[in-house]
């Protein structure tokens, strides 16, 4: 049997409209990865989180410039469109990061609600310049055992503001 063969309109051609948007905003944090990593503020990672097609947040690696470990380019970017857009919701919100996000800024995109992560590079490819992300990764498959000791300690004492929290009228929960 024949397979038809697909008819291309002139729109199909080039790209949907919303494909091409996606590369501008794709290219914009491929600009924020080489302006981050030109100005030694960390490694080549850029990120922009857009609503609608729109620019809300664009961010690139600080972990050298602020000695915050946890200053990878979707966090950033995504401190920059909660604080933007004085909410912690971004459900309405696309992220685009030139890598494929580590768990860390993985769980930053759940706690902020996002639905869709647009990556380019992979993991893998991050490892080969030298990211370490692989050990996180093992460490939530449970490959390996963690690199960091837990210890439960002083319970009662740190339950007494969660108890405070509890009957707190004004609370917001998130």
């Amino acid at each position: 049997m024949r397979r038809a063969a697909k008819i291309w309109s002139i729109p199909d051609m080039f790209g949907s409209s919303q494909q091409r948007q996606a590369k501008k905003l794709m290219k914009k944090a491929v600009v924020q990865a080489y302006l981050g990593m030109r100005k030694n503020h960390g490694g080549p990672f850029g990120a922009v989180i857009a609503r609608n097609g729109e620019v809300i947040a664009k961010a690139h690696n600080m972990v050298l410039k602020t000695y915050d470990p946890t200053a990878h380019a979707e966090v950033v970017a995504i401190r920059r469109a909660a604080s933007k857009l004085k909410r912690f919701d971004l459900s309405d919100c696309e992220i685009y990061s030139t890598c494929e996000p580590c768990p860390m800024c993985l769980a930053a995109m759940y706690w902020a609600r996002i639905r869709r992560v647009h990556y380019g590079c992979t993991r893998k490819d991050a490892e080969k310049i030298g990211f370490r992300d692989r050990r996180l990764y093992d460490l939530i498959k449970k490959r390996k055992s963690p690199a960091v000791e837990k210890v439960k300690f002083e319970r009662r004492e740190c339950l007494k503001p969660f108890e405070e929290w509890t009957r707190k009228k004004d609370r917001i929960i998130y």
